[in-house]
């Protein structure tokens, strides 16, 4: 049995054992889980190193090589009859300027005249307007103002014709009226003179008749009685006869003169208000043009008059109308010149030209003229999947190999697109991972690795992106 050295029993030793007995309780406890920490600080270590060594430290993609800015494709103004080269100023493999001219169009002879019309409209309107500010020459102003004068001298000129013409035609018709009245008086007259003689011719054939029937009664009553023969009685009846013959012919040229005189009477009468009304009529018509020519030139006269003010006025609204005019050629002289700039067509930007597709005398089809490229500075585009895009920074660098390439080139990222396309560059190896869905990064290439790029533009290409490098 154990003791202490005082004696007593061990279990009897106090504080000391129990002191003893829960260090050995608390080493049971601690070692197992000591010893499960380090192992999960060892397998955690592990596994830190596994990842380390599994994390891809590039990413490979198919792309093409392009200058800077892309392919620019030169085209030419459309039209319903279609666009011809008229001439070809460049050819394949030419490095051209920003402006320089690559082609001309067969509009432009066409679009030229309509140029110099509209610059001759211009000069037209601007010598319009230096015209209207001037104002009038002085010979234009005298020769107004003699138009004046002359129009004021034919007025009085007229005026005083058509007064003779109107007095001539008052006296002409007087005259005339005068004359016709003494014909009237004069058929009066002589008509009067011939009834008056015609009735002494009657009372005078009157007179024979009652001779002769007196004695047709003595001879009668003679022959009765026997004094005379038959043959005398007969002669004085013979007589007797022809003294009433006589009386019955001036009788009826009595009544020939009377209806005579009356129907030349009545002639006269009628020409006589002929005469009266047609010299009325002449007499109104004369007024007429006489007024006729003095509202006529008067009218003239201030036509004129205000033709002179206003050659001699020089009014804004003139002057305003005359700068639109020329505002308004002006505009169209602009418009024709931007018509003419689109039959020349001209490089945007220093580059090469890549293909031509239109030659002179071909109309511009949907290729356009010609491929322009910046070649001078090269890009590579690559296609990298939307997998792996999120590793992708700018500034990391690129190695690019293609079967066409000697040796390496040499780039950095200079972009990241910010959308996802479906994938135009595809490999030819069946057996490839291939994800259709792709983000375009643009990796600029070194000047040395540029130089060699320039004239495989559109050259399939496979990248290299080190994605531990900035």
């Amino acid at each position: 049995m154990l003791q202490k050295s005082d004696g007593l029993p061990w279990w009897k030793a106090g504080w000391r054992v129990r002191l003893i007995l829960g260090a050995m309780a608390l080493l049971g406890i601690g070692i197992p889980i000591y010893i499960n920490q380090q192992q999960q600080t060892a397998a955690a270590a592990k596994q830190q190193q596994l990842t380390a060594v599994v994390a891809p430290t590039t990413v490979t993609a198919l792309g093409k090589l392009a200058p800077k800015g892309e392919v620019i494709k030169l085209s030419a103004p459309t039209s319903v009859e279609g666009v011809k080269i008229e001439k070809l100023l460049v050819e394949e493999g030419a490095t051209v300027k920003a402006g320089q001219l690559i082609a001309i169009l067969d509009s432009q002879g066409r679009l030229q005249a309509a140029v110099n019309e509209a610059r001759a409209k211009v000069s037209v309107a601007q010598a319009s307007l230096v015209k209207v500010k001037a104002g009038a020459k002085q010979g234009e102003i005298n020769a107004q103002q003699a138009t004046i004068g002359r129009l004021q001298a034919e007025r009085g000129t007229g005026i005083a014709a058509q007064q003779a013409t109107l007095a001539r035609v008052v006296a002409e018709t007087a005259t005339q009226i005068e004359a016709q009245q003494a014909t009237i008086a004069r058929v009066k007259a002589e008509t009067a003179t011939q009834i008056e003689a015609q009735i002494g011719a009657i009372a005078e054939a009157q007179a024979g008749l009652v001779n002769a029937r007196s004695e047709d009664k003595r001879y009668a009553a003679l022959t009765r009685q026997g004094a005379v023969s038959a043959s005398s009685g007969d002669s004085k009846r013979l007589t007797l006869q022809t003294a009433q013959q006589k009386v019955n012919q001036a009788q009826a040229n009595l009544r020939r003169i009377e209806s005579s005189g009356k129907q030349q009477l009545a002639e006269a009468q009628a020409n006589l208000r002929r005469i009266q009304a047609s010299g009325q009529q002449q007499i109104v018509e004369a007024k007429a043009n006489l007024q006729k020519i003095e509202t006529s030139t008067q009218q003239q006269i201030k036509e004129s008059q205000f033709t002179l003010d206003k050659i001699a006025e020089v009014r804004p609204v003139d002057i305003m109308s005359a700068e639109v005019d020329v505002k308004s050629a002006i505009a169209s002289l602009k418009r024709a010149e931007e018509n003419l700039t689109q039959a020349y067509i001209k490089s945007p930007q220093d580059g090469q030209i890549l293909e031509i597709f239109a030659r002179p005398g071909e109309v511009v089809g949907s290729s356009g003229i010609a491929d322009l490229g910046r070649t001078s500075q090269m890009y590579g585009v690559v296609e990298v999947y939307q997998s792996d895009i999120n590793k992708i920074r700018v500034g990391q660098k690129v190695k690019i190999t293609s079967n066409s390439l000697s040796g390496e080139l040499q780039g950095a990222i200079e972009r990241v697109g910010i959308q996802v396309k479906r994938q135009n560059v595809i490999n030819a190896d069946p057996t490839t991972n291939i994800d259709d869905r792709v983000v375009e990064v643009h990796a600029v290439l070194d000047p040395e690795s540029s130089q060699k790029a320039a004239k495989f533009t559109n050259l399939q290409i496979q990248a290299v992106i080190d994605l531990n490098s900035r």
